[in-house]
């Protein structure tokens, strides 16, 4: 399927159904392997859409989780990452003693993910595992591999869900790719 959004043509990669099913059985694999007494930190912007739905869905499956929100930049307002893991953002509670699941929108690099994961871990963290929706382990550049995973991504730049390019398309209920320029609607 294909959308026309502010004069791009965007192939529907994974539907909002999809999603929503997946964040329920990601949400089950997650109340089975590490239980209640839950501190979910997502990782901003990206993750935003992804973690208020999984943190739905970890309601549903019985969980009472806490929040807390990192906020990380690598990217700025290209496509490709820099290289450098900014915090514009911290976690504000202690996390001594806490089970963390970072919730993050994509893992590529693996930079980001290692640096939140590292991070929380030298502050005391007793467990810190990490909850992606895609995957693309084409171009990893860190030791680190999501331990709960929403789909596995084909190597191309993807909108939608809360994933942007330049600030466009966060809003999308699907994940997509930009084809092309199209007419304007």
């Amino acid at each position: 399927m294909t959308i026309v959004r502010r004069g791009h043509r965007i192939q529907v990669l994974f539907s909002a159904e999809d999603i929503a099913k997946r964040n329920s059985q990601l949400a089950g694999d997650i109340a089975k392997r590490v239980g209640d007494g839950l501190l979910v930190v997502a990782v901003l912007k990206g993750s935003f859409v992804f973690a208020a739905d999984l943190l739905r869905a970890l309601y549903e499956a019985g969980l009472s989780p806490e929040v807390d929100f990192m906020s990380l930049a690598s990217y700025g307002a290209g496509q490709v990452s820099s290289g450098q893991v900014a915090v514009l953002r911290d976690v504000e509670g202690d996390v001594r003693g806490r089970k963390i699941v970072l919730i993050d929108d994509i893992l590529e690099s693996g930079r980001t993910l290692a640096y939140a994961k590292d991070l929380l871990v030298a502050r005391g963290a007793s467990t810190v595992l990490s909850c992606v929706l895609l995957d693309k382990p084409g171009h990893r550049n860190a030791d680190i591999e999501a331990d709960f995973v929403g789909f596995t991504c084909p190597d191309m730049f993807v909108v939608g869900y809360g994933m942007d390019v330049a600030h466009a398309f966060r809003e999308l209920p699907f994940v997509g790719v930009v084809e092309s320029d199209s007419e304007k609607e």
